[in-house]
């Protein structure tokens, strides 16, 4: 198998089969919807800011393929313990890679 299909079955299956946070945090701070009409794909986000800015709990729930449960469980995981301006640093940075605005052999 090759090195993307190692990743796959790795870590897209793992966090597929157990995904990370995969609850409702009742009470948080901020939500969010996501809805894909064309496949189906359904998550709720949540996330428990605290004073500091410091996000100390995030979860998700609903339904999805293997890539956009995997996907959230590895986000989550991500950011948990993070701050509100590294997480908004961390996307700002993915969206560049996945729209080519970045170039990751820079760094």
């Amino acid at each position: 198998m090759n090195g993307a299909g190692d990743l796959y079955q790795q870590v897209i299956l793992e966090h597929n089969k157990k995904p990370r946070n995969f609850r409702k945090i009742e009470g948080a701070t901020h939500h969010a919807e996501g809805f894909n009409p064309l496949c189906g794909d359904h998550l709720w986000i949540y996330l428990m800011v605290g004073d500091h800015g410091v996000i100390d709990d995030i979860a998700f729930e609903g339904s999805g393929c293997a890539i956009c449960k995997a996907s959230a469980s590895l986000m989550t995981t991500s950011l948990k313990g993070r701050s509100v301006t590294e997480a908004q640093s961390m996307f700002r940075e993915f969206q560049e890679l996945l729209t080519k605005q970045l170039d990751p052999e820079k760094d």
